[in-house]
């Protein structure tokens, strides 16, 4: 048995050491694809990181791949073509970090600083009543998604309009609310 170990090992780390090659070579190859992209660092970081760990989960099948640049080259594809589509999707399903994309929008069109305590406390009064005299169908699509944390997709479900009609009562609706922040910022 002892024997069968020392046999092996010699494979295991042509492996290894094949994999750590690719690494060292491929690396910035694959990061500059990454941000070309659109990638932050960090996230393009991540996704090489993450590609070689798939890689590593496939240690066993290492020895066998001719070329193993082309092999994680050609995994690197289906991952990013994986990613573009899992985007695609969660964009056509209305997903986003609803909540906090909203309230950015909102905040970024009155100019404040929300970082101020007596701006913030001030600003979540008069958010709450802009919300208040909004359209009532603008005002159920705001809260569903802010409060409700539901999509689009959701929401057209449960109420029966359609995403497009939901979108623009939504861009009504931040639209209402700027002006009603941007009023309450000139008092």
């Amino acid at each position: 048995m002892y024997a069968m170990k020392n046999e092996a090992s010699p494979d295991r780390n042509e492996s290894h050491r094949r994999i750590e090659e690719a690494y060292r070579k491929q690396k910035p190859g694959l990061l500059a694809r990454l941000k070309a992209a659109g990638r932050t660092l960090e996230e393009a970081e991540d996704f090489v990181h993450d590609l070689y760990a798939e890689t590593l989960e496939r240690f066993n099948l290492v020895a066998e791949i001719r070329s193993l640049p082309a092999w994680i080259n050609s995994l690197f594809t289906r991952r990013m073509i994986d990613l573009w589509r899992h985007e695609q999707v969660r964009k056509v399903c209305g997903e986003a970090d609803i909540a906090e994309e909203t309230l950015r929008e909102i905040i970024s069109g009155t100019g404040l600083d929300p970082l101020d305590e007596f701006v913030r406390e001030s600003l979540v009064d008069a958010l709450n009543d802009a919300l208040r005299v909004l359209p009532a169908a603008q005002r159920r699509v705001i809260e569903a998604q802010v409060f409700g944390g539901q999509t689009f997709r959701e929401i057209a479900e449960t109420t029966g309009v359609s995403i497009d009609t939901l979108t623009a009562r939504k861009r009504y609706a931040i639209r209402n609310l700027t002006g009603a922040l941007r009023h309450w910022i000139d008092q």
